[in-house]
């Protein structure tokens, strides 16, 4: 019989089961871990979603089938911003989620995209063992999630009209930050903010509600933004925009596991992390080299251009962050402390 469009599409959106076999597959526990990027294989594909196939992979053998997993890429299973508060219910297993996007529900994890305070991703991995990567995770232990992979990824900007490099670039762009404090450096720069999630970005540029887009090189390319970008700036000589976005864990779930089960879940977890890193840094290069091929202009952003945004940011951003509550203060104190 020959497949409709239909079921075509629902073959494509099912989600991906690693299955068990033999003795222990009828006893093995089956956990869902949803994001938001293109769905692939372990080989091919966004790397965030390749890193959790082999998370799930690595796991499922180290716990000798107790534990499986089903994936659901391209938010296939519920809407972006919503896995936060579902991983804190225990109503969802595992997301690898752009920890700013839950900025709304706790404002001091937009500590995860401040503008201009990591500049690097030796200095975003190093707040793993710092008294900022400390304090935390003790706050997300406290609201029911838990850190299993750290994740930081560089980001640039695809842009429909001009290309945005300094901040006198932004001036009456219609501009999309990921975060509250990456919105207001760019509005104290002179652009006009439209929030809107990584994977609706394209969607926004082609109809001309959005202008320009700063997210992750990882997304730039799996959105494939440069179908409608004219210009892009990289991050591959550095940038103002370096996201934290770990692989998460509901704290509920985790501490339902067996004691081998949690070690099996943190080792693997941490084991990522290399992953994680070769693959963000091959992803700014690529991003140049895909964008320049499609005949978009390809910049990059001196440490001159670095250090104006940080100015903006100072005055706009990281006073605006700092003043909403102690605790976001003191985790801006941290950071800062982290060179």
């Amino acid at each position: 019989m020959p497949i409709t469009r239909r079921a075509a599409l629902g073959l494509l959106a099912a989600p991906a089961l690693l299955r068990v076999t033999g003795a222990r597959a009828a006893d093995a526990r089956v956990l869902k871990i949803s994001h938001q990027f293109p769905g692939g294989t372990i080989e091919q594909g966004d790397f965030r979603d390749r890193l959790v196939r082999r998370f799930a992979a690595a796991v499922q053998e180290k716990t000798g089938g107790s534990l499986s997993f089903e994936i659901y890429p391209g938010s296939s299973l519920m809407k972006t911003v919503a896995q936060f508060s579902a991983l804190r219910r225990g109503a969802l297993d595992m997301s690898l989620y752009p920890l700013a996007y839950a900025g709304g529900e706790i404002p001091e994890v937009n500590v995860g995209l401040m503008p201009c305070l990591v500049t690097s991703y030796a200095q975003g991995l190093a707040w793993k063992t710092a008294p900022i990567g400390q304090e935390l995770q003790s706050l997300l232990d406290k609201r029911g999630v838990k850190i299993l992979t750290w994740i930081w990824q560089g980001g640039g900007v695809a842009s429909r009209a001009t290309g945005v490099v300094k901040p006198a670039d932004t001036k009456g762009l219609k501009i999309r930050g990921g975060s509250r404090e990456m919105d207001l450096m760019l509005k104290a720069a002179g652009g006009i903010i439209s929030s809107v999630t990584s994977d609706e970005t394209y969607a926004a540029m082609q109809t001309g509600s959005l202008d320009a887009a700063v997210t992750s090189s990882t997304s730039l390319i799996s959105f494939r933004l440069q179908e409608i970008a004219k210009n892009v700036t990289s991050a591959r000589g550095g940038s103002f925009w370096f996201m934290f976005e770990p692989l998460l864990m509901s704290k509920q779930v985790f501490d339902s596991l067996t004691p081998d089960q949690q070690k099996a879940i943190t080792d693997v977890g941490a084991a990522q992390e290399q992953f994680a890193l070769d693959m963000s840094k091959a992803d700014d290069q690529a991003l140049a080299d895909i964008y320049g091929k499609a005949g978009v202009k390809v910049a990059d952003m001196t440490d001159a251009d670095i250090g104006q945004w940080k100015s903006i940011a100072q005055d706009s951003a990281w006073k605006d962050f700092a003043a909403r509550n102690a605790a976001c203060a003191n985790l801006l104190k941290l950071a800062e402390a982290v060179a």
